[in-house]
């Protein structure tokens, strides 16, 4: 296949399927690039907790979703710790015991 069979066939009608599938390639490969980016976007916005998107990816390459996973877990716990450290737990509601109902009527 010579260069001008090639640019004919990329200009003419049948090489708009082409451009399409070369454009989907390229916005695939833009976001898989920007995962890290939109992750620490979010954890800041929800957690007030800045972190770089390269330590990101270097966490990632190295030690996978779980790696990732144990960092945000430890600075979650680092941010709770500095901003007065105990958790407030919240008790369920206590629910009716039958013994209580039966002396309440």
């Amino acid at each position: 296949m010579s260069i001008r069979t090639l640019f004919e066939t990329i200009t003419s009608p049948s090489g708009l399927p082409f451009t399409f599938a070369l454009l989907l390639l390229v916005i695939l490969i833009v976001s898989f690039r920007a995962r890290a980016v939109v992750f620490c976007q979010y954890l800041k916005k929800m957690t007030g907790i800045a972190l770089s998107p390269a330590e990101v990816k270097r966490v990632y390459a190295v030690k996978g979703p779980e790696g990732v996973r144990d960092l945000f877990l430890d600075l979650i716990i680092r941010e709770d710790l500095k901003s007065g450290g105990a958790l407030q737990i919240p008790h369920p509601p206590e629910e009716a015991s039958p013994e209580t109902e039966a002396g309440a009527s």
